[in-house]
């Protein structure tokens, strides 16, 4: 599981997006990049439960190679680092990097759809922090999408929740996977906010560099703590999911460039057919009904918001432009 690493991508300024748009090409780039980030969380819960900073130093340091390259293929490397706000990707990096290593916990914890489907309880929270934090206006529409997603969201935890009120398992990593899943979502969504700010000023590849950057050294920073000695088919997926990160991040930002957002954004929640698939021909992990229920009930809540961010994006085109000239 990732805490939503392609908002840098879905978020990109409109000097990042040329002209020509194909809504197909978007979309198919857009499931790649699902299919892709699914295979990381795989190759990461696949190399057993070790140390979250651990893992969070070989996601972020062998991402940065895929993403260099390319951006020298396109001739833009030279400018990418180049910023005048440094503490706000700091500060960017330091909040992500938290909710990554919180969900990496959860991942080496729960069963793989579990762990992918208790992420999308971010874009609800996100919503949430907004009103809070930025003043944004929201809607009662928005609002019941809300309640109803966090509603999915119990659904799905309750089978752990309920084991921890009865004291029966205050012990049960999946207890402590489910509470670290939340917990990572949250600071996830803050972590959107920050990136929100940053797109005012900064282009999609010095946000998405500053922040690998910067999470590799916090993750390097856990090293007195007690990593662990990897066997080389745990070192080796390791990197690849740092691999396979990188170059999800690089299909994310594509597809972002040939379709809308509202169109590519809901293809997200195909993440979650991926992972019930991989979770059981890989792992075993049987989806459960709470699982399957909540999830739907997260994806169409989630969706939701999307369209209605949509809509509320072509009503605001349309009082700009009726609106009468100045002067």
């Amino acid at each position: 599981m990732t805490p939503k690493p392609g908002v840098e991508a879905a978020a990109a300024r409109p000097d990042d997006h040329p002209g020509g748009h194909s809504t197909l090409t978007g979309i198919t780039l857009k499931i790649l990049s699902v299919a892709v980030f699914v295979g990381m969380s795989s190759c990461i819960k696949a190399a057993g439960t070790l140390p979250v900073g651990q893992i969070a130093f070989f996601r972020s340091f062998f991402a940065i190679f895929p993403i260099i390259a390319f951006l020298a293929f396109r001739g833009k490397l030279g400018t990418a680092f180049s910023t005048k706000r440094p503490f706000n990707h700091i500060a960017r990096g330091v909040v992500g990097v938290c909710a990554m290593g919180l969900g990496f916990f959860a991942l080496t914890r729960l069963p793989l759809p579990e762990a992918i489907t208790l992420n999308y309880a971010q874009p609800l929270l996100v919503v949430v922090f907004s009103s809070i934090f930025l003043g944004e206006t929201i809607r009662v529409y928005r609002w019941s999408a809300v309640a109803v997603g966090l509603i999915g969201v119990l659904i799905i935890s309750w089978p752990q929740l309920t084991l921890l009120r009865s004291g029966a398992a205050l012990g049960d990593q999946e207890v402590l996977g489910v509470i670290a899943a939340l917990v990572a979502a949250a600071i996830s969504a803050n972590a959107i906010l920050l990136v929100r700010n940053l797109v005012q000023t900064e282009k999609t590849a010095t946000i998405v560099l500053w922040f690998s950057a910067t999470a590799s050294v916090m993750a390097l920073m856990t090293l007195p703590f007690g990593w662990q000695a990897l066997t080389p088919v745990q070192a080796g997926l390791l990197i690849a999911s740092g691999f396979c990160g990188g170059l999800a991040q690089i299909l994310m930002t594509a597809a972002y460039r040939h379709a809308e957002a509202s169109v590519v954004a809901p293809f997200e929640y195909t993440s979650m057919i991926l992972g019930v698939i991989v979770g059981y021909l890989v792992f075993g992990d049987v989806p459960t009904v709470h699982m399957l229920v909540g999830g739907v009930i997260v994806v169409a809540a989630g969706i939701f918001v999307i369209w209605r961010e949509r809509q509320l994006g072509l009503e605001r085109t349309r009082t700009r432009k009726a609106a009468p000239p100045q002067g």
